[in-house]
């Protein structure tokens, strides 16, 4: 996923494949990104976000996250320094109204990382997310740290930063098919496909950006699809499928996304995959 699921941030070894970024945007904000409704709505229930949130989103795409903030009476500000399609998607949802480089009201987007949302008349932020789940592609960890350490000197002491990831692997059905990246990418597995995420990664993320872990918890996140079209079609915009579609083709990536499909479709097409992500939460020093 991902969510570019952070990989935007980071360089991709090799040459990437030619994609339509626009489709892909679009497949991500109307097909995949509402797989993780779940994850934010357990998060701000968590964390009692509504009138007096200040949000800082990292990575925010094409908004939905910061969308449902701002529906509980949270001010949001989402940054993404290489997104520009998704960011163009969150600006019609969250200000459908304001110019393209401004924000209005209680939302803010920027075109760019953590310190670029900062200002002299920008009062500090007393949440950060970054709901994109990492720890299932080479170098997103590293990505986020770096992130995380941009973030924190425009918070609060003590702020909530929030860390999201995939579960383990037999809690989540979307793995199988997540192991095509992995074996057509090969040997370019460096250059984005997706790997089983690790014990501990969001532990370890946090304290190298130098926060203190604080509570974590586990979400359900089923990934349900209309048919096996929309499902390859949410699967290859989240960006995990790129190295692969670099190594082989699209045609053979696709065909071979839709047989791992297989074994999830149900007797009326649709396609069901449960599977469970988890959160962590820290605090700034």
């Amino acid at each position: 996923m991902t969510p570019t699921l952070v990989q935007s941030h980071l360089p991709h070894a090799g040459t990437a494949p030619r994609v339509n970024l626009g489709a892909r945007a679009r497949d991500w904000a109307e097909i995949q990104e509402r797989m993780l409704v779940p994850l934010y709505e357990a998060v701000y229930e968590r964390l009692d976000v509504g009138d007096g949130t200040r949000l800082l989103g990292l990575g925010c795409g094409s908004g939905l996250a910061l969308l449902m903030a701002a529906s509980r009476g949270a001010t949001v500000t989402g940054v993404d320094p290489s997104a520009p399609e998704r960011l163009a998607l969150a600006r019609r949802r969250l200000l459908p109204d304001a110019a393209p480089e401004a924000g209005a009201g209680a939302a803010r987007l920027v075109a760019g990382g953590p310190a670029d949302a900062a200002g002299p008349d920008v009062p500090a932020y007393n949440l950060v997310t970054a709901f994109q789940p990492i720890g299932c592609m080479a170098g997103d960890a590293e990505g986020l740290s770096g992130l995380l350490k941009a973030a924190a000197p425009l918070t609060d002491r003590g702020t909530p930063v929030v860390l999201a990831g995939w579960g383990p692997p037999e809690r989540c059905a979307t793995s199988t098919v997540m192991r095509v990246a992995t074996r057509l990418a090969d040997p370019m597995r460096s250059a984005g496909s997706w790997r089983p995420a690790l014990r501990d990664r969001l532990e370890e993320v946090a304290q190298r950006a130098g926060l203190k872990p604080d509570g974590s918890g586990r979400v359900a996140c089923p990934f349900g699809y209309a048919d096996v079209e929309s499902a390859v079609r949410g699967l290859l915009s989240t960006g995990l499928f790129d190295a692969a579609v670099g190594a082989t083709d699209k045609a053979q990536v696709d065909k071979e996304l839709t047989e791992a499909l297989h074994p999830h479709r149900r007797h009326d097409g649709t396609v069901w995959m449960p599977n469970v992500f988890r959160y962590l939460i820290a605090r700034t020093p």
